[in-house]
């Protein structure tokens, strides 16, 4: 099926059922129901949607695509909602402290270069 259903009038993916004039075109206000019937088909009782949005975020600071990012993509106002978010994903640290081990490993084993390079300090300076 390439395309779901459309009841005329109303753009939402999720219609409201038009119990009178006013709420016609409006979205569904509850997915109680529908929610339950997809994680009884799904064999996952007990999933929340919630967990969706921490999943997608999880993924999201895994693939370093930085707490802006999915913060606005969830549709969070505040960057402090987005930070709780942020514990999801320990699999960063761990690549990165592998990748710094790789890093200094390959210099100490690798031949010695004539190339002389500069030092630079740590401040920035010289």
């Amino acid at each position: 099926m390439n395309e779901l259903p459309r009841i005329h009038g109303n753009p939402h993916i999720f219609p409201g059922a038009a119990r009178d004039k006013d709420d016609e075109g409006k979205p569904r206000a509850d997915l109680k129901k529908p929610w339950a019937a997809v994680t009884k088909a799904a064999g996952l009782p007990g999933l929340r949607i919630h967990d969706l949005r921490h999943t997608f975020a999880s993924y999201g600071a895994g693939a370093h695509l930085g707490l802006h990012v999915i913060g606005t993509l969830l549709g969070h106002a505040q960057p402090q909602t987005t930070q709780r978010y942020a514990h999801l994903d320990s699999d960063p640290m761990h690549r990165a402290v592998n990748t710094i081990c790789a890093t200094i490993s390959a210099a100490m084993n690798s031949k010695p270069s004539t190339e002389v390079l500069p030092l630079k300090r740590a401040d920035g300076r010289g």
